[in-house]
C-alpha cells in the first residue's frame, strides 16, 4: 500500500512539474452515493500550457489529482474508505448562460482504494479506474459542476459490481 502510494505522489509530482503551466486550481466535492454513502473529495487542478490542433482549440484539459474520504452507515456504525485518484479530464464549452460557459466534462483516470470491502459490496481490487461525466458551469476564475462519478476495476477481476457517486462541486483557480 505504501508503495502504492509513493507511486501516485511520485506521477502528482511528473503532472505538477512546472513546464509552462497556465493555472493552477483546487476544487472541493460533495460526493454522495448509492446505498447512503457521502464523501468529500479535495482535488489539486494543473492546467497545462499545450498547443492543440485548431480543431481542439475550444476543448480545456487538465489533470486533476485527488484524495477522497467516503463514508457508509449510521454514525456509530459506519465504514470509512481513502482513495487516491488521479485523471486527465476534457471539457468542452457546448453553450452559455448569463454571458459563462456551460461545459461537458469527462475523463478517466487511475483510483487506489484502501479498501476493497466498502459500502456492503466487495469492489475485488485496491486499483480501480475513475470515470466522470459532468456538466460545469464556468465563472471568471471559478466553477459550479454536477457529475456523475463510476469507480470500476473494469472486469479485470470479479466480482465488480462498481461504485456510483453524484458529484457537486466548486473550484477555483490560483
Amino acid at each position: 500500500m505504501i508503495k502504492s502510494i509513493v507511486f501516485l505522489l511520485s506521477l502528482l509530482t511528473l503532472v505538477a512539474a512546472p513546464v509552462s503551466a497556465q493555472q493552477h486550481g483546487y476544487a472541493i466535492h460533495y460526493i454522495h452515493g448509492e446505498g447512503s454513502v457521502d464523501g468529500i473529495k479535495l482535488a489539486y487542478q494543473y492546467h497545462p500550457k499545450l498547443e492543440l490542433p485548431a480543431a481542439w482549440r475550444h476543448f480545456d484539459v487538465h489533470f486533476e489529482s485527488s484524495i477522497n474520504f467516503w463514508r457508509y452507515g449510521d454514525e456509530n456504525r459506519h465504514d470509512g474508505n481513502f482513495v487516491l485518484a488521479v485523471s486527465p479530464v476534457i471539457r468542452y464549452p457546448f453553450t452559455t448562460l448569463n454571458g459563462h460557459p456551460i461545459a461537458l466534462e469527462f475523463g478517466i483516470g487511475l483510483a487506489l482504494l484502501d479498501d476493497t470491502q466498502f459500502a456492503g459490496k466487495n469492489v475485488s481490487t485496491h486499483y480501480q479506474f475513475e470515470d466522470r461525466l459532468g456538466l460545469v458551469y464556468q465563472l471568471d476564475n471559478a466553477n459550479i459542476a454536477i457529475r456523475y462519478m463510476h469507480y470500476s476495476n473494469a472486469g479485470f477481476k470479479s466480482p465488480n459490481p462498481g461504485l456510483d457517486f453524484l458529484s457537486l462541486s466548486y473550484s477555483a483557480y490560483f
